[in-house]
């Protein structure tokens, strides 16, 4: 039988403080959120790179801390750092001189990675490596960016689910999913910014998802929502219940297919995950 795990984005907001967390002042945010749901995404070790070059991994004591916080069936799906998924140093102008990253698709800094997080054990969900969006200039071909991709995996420890997240709308094409199924990898359905819809991507693409996938849900404007919720996550701001009831149909398909789904919810999709996620659950469960 498939597994749906569902959980949000990071965790740690005072805003849902009443109907996640209590108001103890001295609360263990995620074991309080892991009383409520069974997974989590794990953000905050995707910003690894920065613009002196210098590049750092998840912390032992704070993977240990996070692992002794959650019980024994929960998840996390953790975005791998952005040190080994991106192309080029970050630009703080378009006429920025382009800089290669000697860490992109970097074998020793995956590795040093998954040794850093290695007491998750079981509790390790879908890895995924998040790319931006890659031009001519970062990369000249969806084929020259699968060659990389499949050298850098064949080299990896087999016993992780690794998942690729792309920002290229045009690589979401039969090349790409196959390339996927060879190299055993995961896809993460990104719903939100200037990415197709997800329904729409895996109603092409059906055939070729099997095993596991992920989905987050991001909104298409973050700034906007920002700017509407004042930074209090607390309630939904800008609704989204037609798209939900499609993804929700999408789920039970995939589910029905013995494909494991990791739902990860994000504020910034309709104002507040926790509430999203209440819709989720009463339309999975048919109410």
């Amino acid at each position: 039988m498939a597994n749906l795990h569902i959980g949000t984005c990071s965790w740690k907001y005072d805003s849902w403080r009443g109907f996640v967390y209590s108001d103890d002042p001295k609360i263990n945010y995620l074991k309080e959120y892991s009383e409520k749901y069974n997974s989590v995404e794990i953000d905050q070790w995707f910003w690894s790179l920065f613009a002196n070059k210098k590049v750092i991994l998840p912390n032992p004591k704070v993977v240990e801390a996070y692992n002794l916080s959650v019980p024994n069936n929960f998840k996390f799906t953790i975005k791998m750092p952005n040190s080994i998924s991106l192309t080029h140093f970050y630009s703080k102008k378009k006429s920025d001189p382009l800089i290669p990253n000697p860490n992109f698709f970097s074998q020793e800094l995956t590795e040093q990675t998954l040794a850093n997080i290695k007491s998750f054990g079981s509790k390790t969900g879908p890895l995924m490596f998040q790319f931006e969006y890659l031009n001519k200039q970062k990369m000249k071909s969806q084929f020259d960016f699968q060659i990389l991709a499949g050298e850098f995996i064949e080299k990896l420890p087999t016993e992780y689910n690794y998942a690729f997240e792309i920002r290229n709308p045009n690589y979401l094409n039969k090349s790409y999913f196959e390339f996927l199924n060879e190299n055993d990898l995961t896809h993460v359905f990104l719903e939100g910014y200037y990415m197709p819809s997800i329904v729409d991507t895996y109603k092409k693409f059906e055939e070729y998802i099997n095993g596991t996938v992920v989905i987050r849900l991001h909104g298409p404007n973050r700034k906007g929502i920002e700017e509407k919720t004042g930074g209090n996550w607390s309630e939904i701001v800008e609704p989204k219940d037609e798209a939900i009831n499609k993804i929700s149909e999408m789920i039970i398909n995939l589910l029905s297919k013995e494909v494991d789904v990791y739902l990860n919810v994000n504020n910034h999709y309709e104002g507040c995950a926790p509430k999203t996620i209440e819709k989720f659950k009463k339309l999975l469960n048919g109410n």
